[in-house]
């Protein structure tokens, strides 16, 4: 198997911020949503209407999910880790904890996943450069939110394993999905089985905890909200989650954990007019210098400039 690219390219990075804005805007059709319906029956309709989605674009155009039943184990496998295990524990999690630091241990997944990667794969081993990187993007995630969430951080200590659990997993999910780049099933037919599969595993979640059938019916902006974050934040961010995974890694994939605190805060400046703070334009920086330290190219730009020899300055005017 080839490797995996250890530095991403311009077009990674495009589809990395895209993703990211993708699943920033989910708090936005979250936070329409759950007006009106419990969580488990907004995750249920959200890879529900994804699958359906997703399976009709598929067969539009002339793509088909394989019958083999090692990938469809696959497909499970993927559901579970990366949808089935970690929402409900998200879920669980900021029921008893404060949204700003679910968001900060949420974004321990790149520190995980590096972890991870490393024990797990031949090709993305732990490096100085990234292990520093993740951990300046972690402090920027710390700095943006607002350190004051960190006050309640020795407090319902099971709900905080919760969420650095639901971290872990995603973790899992990056290494574990992998695979399918091996089996030769192509991202977009990957997204389409893993939320079909996501699907078939929570609906009998949402049918013993919420009995979804004696809600009442949504108004419009709720169904809306349930389209765009099906749609746009599941089905076309999922497309981007495995064409990201193949070819550039579960590590740098999984830096889109520190970039969706910047597109959640940036979309709620522009569209809710909500003010931005100093400390949001510090951890954006912090966050940024983390990237660069993981991405290598800057760091090895001025190495090499370190390293130009004196008599390349040999006559020359200094």
């Amino acid at each position: 198997m080839p490797s995996v690219n250890r530095n991403m390219t311009t077009l990674e990075w495009v589809m990395l911020v895209t993703l990211s804005v993708l699943w920033g805007g989910s708090f936005f059709f979250t936070g329409v949503a759950v007006k009106e319906l419990p969580p488990f029956t907004i995750v249920v309709l959200r890879v529900g209407l994804a699958a359906l989605i997703l399976n009709i674009v598929i067969r539009t155009i002339g793509l088909r999910i394989p019958g083999d039943k090692r990938v469809w184990i696959a497909f499970f496998g993927m559901g579970l880790l990366n949808n089935a295990i970690p929402f409900p524990l998200i879920v669980w999690g900021q029921s008893h904890i404060a949204s700003g630091l679910a968001s900060i241990l949420n974004a321990t997944t790149p520190l995980s996943t590096v972890i991870v990667a490393h024990f797990l794969t031949q090709d993305e081993k732990m490096t100085g450069n990234r292990l520093v990187g993740v951990l300046i993007g972690l402090v920027g995630v710390v700095v943006m939110i607002g350190p004051e969430v960190l006050t309640g951080l020795g407090t319902n200590v099971l709900a905080q394993l919760a969420v650095l659990g639901a971290a872990l997993s995603y973790a899992f999910a990056g290494v574990y999905g992998r695979r399918f780049k091996q089996m030769g099933v192509a991202p977009m037919v990957t997204a389409t089985g893993q939320v079909t599969a996501s699907t078939i595993i929570l609906i009998p979640v949402a049918v013993l905890f919420e009995q979804p059938w004696q809600l009442p019916m949504p108004s419009l902006p709720a169904w809306g909200a349930l389209i765009g974050i099906a749609a746009l934040s599941t089905a076309l961010a999922y497309i981007l989650y495995f064409r990201i995974l193949a070819t550039a890694g579960a590590t740098n994939l999984l830096l889109v954990t520190f970039l969706i605190p910047i597109s959640a805060i940036i979309l709620g400046s522009a569209v809710l007019g909500e003010r931005l703070d100093p400390k949001h334009f510090l951890g954006m920086a912090l966050i940024g210098l983390g990237l660069a330290a993981i991405d290598g190219r800057l760091i090895k730009l001025l190495r090499q400039k370190k390293q130009v020899p004196p008599e390349a300055y040999q006559g020359q005017d200094i």
